[in-house]
């Protein structure tokens, strides 16, 4: 059960990389941004100028700790690295390209009942939801009242909005996160409440201004539900992203 004293969240997915979108590199280190990725990651940093982090935690691959380096200098934080932010182990298809693991028979399983597989060798989602979902009950524990970023990957996101929203496991994979995406949400009262997903551009300041009203207030207006940004559907053969 997430904490009830109100947290927000920025979830963050780390920046472009030379094989982001056509290899499954999983758990593999050495993969650094490129120049269009920490483009992307000095960019957040205009992005979060209106609000005030209390954290930046992040997963221990360069790709993630890259993205938020520069918010981290600029708010004068640390970022933390925690294990259990990794990506998924995707065991014996690391380093595959996606267009070889479409063809394989395993692909239509990962596709259609994500909640009953294991990459061969490697993690369940099942696994993936628990870790990650008790990391950042753990972060929100830390946090209470405050606002935190998270740095970490593409199906990491998705997953915790799946939970987060009530949505089947395996459904995650209707929700698109991009690069340098943040989607944030708001942990209060008796249920999390989700206020924007996918957001790849302009400020933050509804978050994070003095004398802004909350979160659960923003909710109920109509310029809020204009200006938020959910991308979810549903994508004919699947995307499982770094």
């Amino acid at each position: 059960m997430l904490p009830h004293r109100m947290t927000t969240l920025f979830l963050i997915r780390h920046g472009l990389t030379a094989a982001t979108g056509s290899r499954l590199y999983g758990r593999t280190e050495g993969f650094h941004l490129d120049e269009r990725g920490r483009a992307q990651a000095h960019g957040l940093v205009a992005r979060f100028a209106s609000v005030r982090l209390t954290g930046i935690y992040s997963s221990p691959l360069e790709r993630c700790l890259e993205t938020v380096e520069p918010l981290a200098a600029a708010q004068r934080l640390t970022v933390v690295s925690k294990p259990e932010l990794i990506e998924m182990d995707a065991g014996e298809w690391t380093g595959r390209t996606l267009v070889s693991l479409r063809r394989t028979k395993l692909w239509k399983h990962v596709q259609r009942s994500p909640s009953t597989f294991r990459f061969p060798g490697g993690e369940a989602f099942v696994e993936a939801s628990a870790r990650v979902v008790g990391e950042v009950e753990r972060i929100a524990r830390r946090h209470r009242r405050g606002r935190v970023a998270i740095a970490t990957h593409g199906d990491i996101v998705r997953i915790l909005l799946a939970h987060l929203t009530g949505t089947p496991l395996d459904s995650f994979q209707r929700i698109v996160i991009d690069t340098a995406s943040v989607s944030v949400v708001h942990l209060g009262g008796e249920h999390p409440h989700v206020f924007l997903v996918n957001d790849t551009g302009g400020g933050l300041e509804r978050f994070g201004l003095p004398g802004t009203p909350a979160p659960r207030e923003l909710a109920g207006s109509d310029e809020h539900h204009q200006r938020r940004r959910s991308m979810v559907r549903r994508r004919e053969h699947g995307n499982l992203r770094g």
